[in-house]
């Protein structure tokens, strides 16, 4: 007997692959099955025993439809022993191979796009009914995904999408193809779930859009981003905003002005390098050189000196040279990033780069991509090292440190996003929470602060978080939408790894 059975229920199962775009899709998917009376699955539930599966696909890697049809392949001989099980494929990859996905997969149930994702529930039940698989693709957004109902998994920090859609065309991606043109919510609908947000304990939110500071050209505002930065800065009780993730073709002065003289936008920023090299960010149709990416980072260290920079690097591009490698290698040094999320390239169907000649071999892809690292690395090291000594003030997080348990300490996020571990104080914390820790040691990747706690200020986000947290296993979210907003969700780190910029 399955848990929905027993619980006279019927569970859910979402899984994530992809940028952040679709994290923040599956806190909608995950929404509209708790609104249409679905609860979700309990934490170590055996694979298969939910009633639904949903996998909220990406397209970006090579091998991507290759995890999703093995992992549908695993769920076969389940869902054949269980007849109302039902499986569901949504996403990028989705909206990219359509209608092969059930000529694969025969035993898929419903296959909807990145446009569309309203409708999963209507085509979960259309499916039922009927007894074959539902598959429909929209062409273009029908309704902003921002109005329809949403799970969101913690009680201080939360994703508020501003945009969708790219109208960039990047060699290396796909998502523009899949996500479409760009397409702006308007202002006071942002501000407007920001308010709801922090009326109900959020203090902490990322702005998203797929290229997130060229907001403004669907509206006709060159500004736009810069004036919705300010804005947010007037929302009384938010206490932290970053947004993610910018382009350097649009990085104006006025956002530069707009982060540095706003006092809750947090001097963190990931702007995407992709490579150092003039001939290859041409060949990637970057618009953008490398001096003109370099002097962007002066600007924002002039006038935010403590800003942590971070950002996206793709080694062995077709036609990357060793002399294109060193000029990568050469602005990660000038630019001394906090951190730097690494990829090797990987051709992604669909896009131009992959039809180019000069196609690099693995071998040197993986050797060259094994010397970025150990700069990077060695920066990181260097730079988290200047932060000994520092008094930052740290959001307590859920889930951060794997050894907490062990170590006696907690975790959390400092202004401008490193992660820092800290001695557990004697004053009860909750996530949501700030205390006020010296920096002790630094490492490549976390800070730690060994000495006492020198204060912790409770927060209306940690009152929310313990209000979640005592309220009934079933269901185990809030749900928020429009008009009804909620209590919403931790933020994973922002790893850019669909190069959704």
């Amino acid at each position: 007997m399955s848990v929905s059975e027993e619980a006279g229920l019927k569970t859910y199962e979402v899984r994530t692959y992809g940028c952040q775009m679709n994290v923040h899709d599956s806190e909608r998917l995950s929404g509209l099955l708790e609104d249409a009376g679905y609860v979700r699955a309990p934490e170590g539930t055996t694979e298969g025993e939910a009633d639904v599966v949903v996998f909220n696909t990406c397209a970006v890697r090579e091998n991507a439809d290759n995890r999703l049809y093995g992992n549908l392949g695993r769920l076969a001989p389940m869902k054949a022993a269980r007849p109302g099980m039902q499986i569901a494929v949504g996403g990028c990859l989705a909206q990219k191979d359509r209608d092969s996905i059930v000529e694969r997969a025969p035993w898929v149930d419903v296959v909807f796009g990145t446009h569309n994702i309203g409708k999963l529930p209507v085509l979960l039940e259309r499916a039922r009914i009927q007894e074959e698989a539902q598959v429909e693709i929209a062409e273009s957004l029908e309704a902003f995904p921002s109005t329809l109902p949403t799970r969101r998994e913690s009680a201080y920090a939360a994703w508020v999408s501003i945009s969708v859609g790219c109208n960039n065309t990047c060699t290396f991606c796909i998502v523009p193809a899949l996500r479409g043109k760009e397409k702006d919510r308007r202002p006071g609908d942002i501000l407007a779930e920001v308010e709801a947000l922090v009326s109900e304990g959020v203090s902490e939110i990322t702005l998203l859009g797929q290229n997130v500071n060229a907001y403004g050209s669907d509206i006709g505002d060159r500004e736009a981003f810069s004036k919705l930065l300010r804005a947010c800065g007037r929302v009384e009780g938010l206490e932290r905003v970053r947004f993610t993730s910018p382009h350097p073709r649009d990085f104006t002065d006025d956002v530069i002005a707009a982060m540095a003289e706003t006092p809750n936008v947090m001097p963190q920023l990931h702007m995407p390098l992709q490579s150092g090299s003039d001939t290859i960010l041409k060949a990637m149709r970057r618009s953008y050189r490398q001096e003109r990416f370099l002097g962007i980072i002066e600007k924002v260290r002039a006038a935010i000196p403590h800003a942590a920079i971070s950002t996206d690097i793709i080694v062995g591009f077709p036609g990357e040279t060793e002399e294109d490698f060193e000029q990568t290698m050469h602005t990660v040094r000038r630019a001394r990033f906090a951190n730097a999320f690494t990829f090797q390239y990987s051709k992604r169907p669909g896009t131009p780069a992959a039809e180019m000649d000069g196609q690099i071999p693995k071998a040197v892809v993986q050797e060259r991509y094994m010397r970025l690292v150990a700069l990077q690395e060695e920066i990181s090291w260097e730079e988290n090292k200047k932060q000994v000594g520092r008094t930052l003030e740290v959001m307590v997080a859920e889930g951060e440190g794997r050894k907490d348990g062990a170590t006696h300490r907690l975790s959390g996020r400092a202004p401008d996003n490193r992660l820092v571990h800290f001695t557990k104080p004697e004053a009860a914390v909750r996530p949501g929470d700030l205390v006020t820790v010296e920096i002790t040691y630094a490492a490549p990747h976390h800070l730690l602060a060994e000495g006492p706690t020198t204060s912790v200020r409770r927060t209306r986000a940690g009152d929310a978080w313990e209000k979640r947290n005592a309220a009934p296993a079933q269901p185990t979210g809030v749900l928020l939408g429009i008009p009804t907003l909620g209590v919403p969700a931790p933020l994973p780190v922002a790893t850019s790894g669909c190069a959704i910029d």
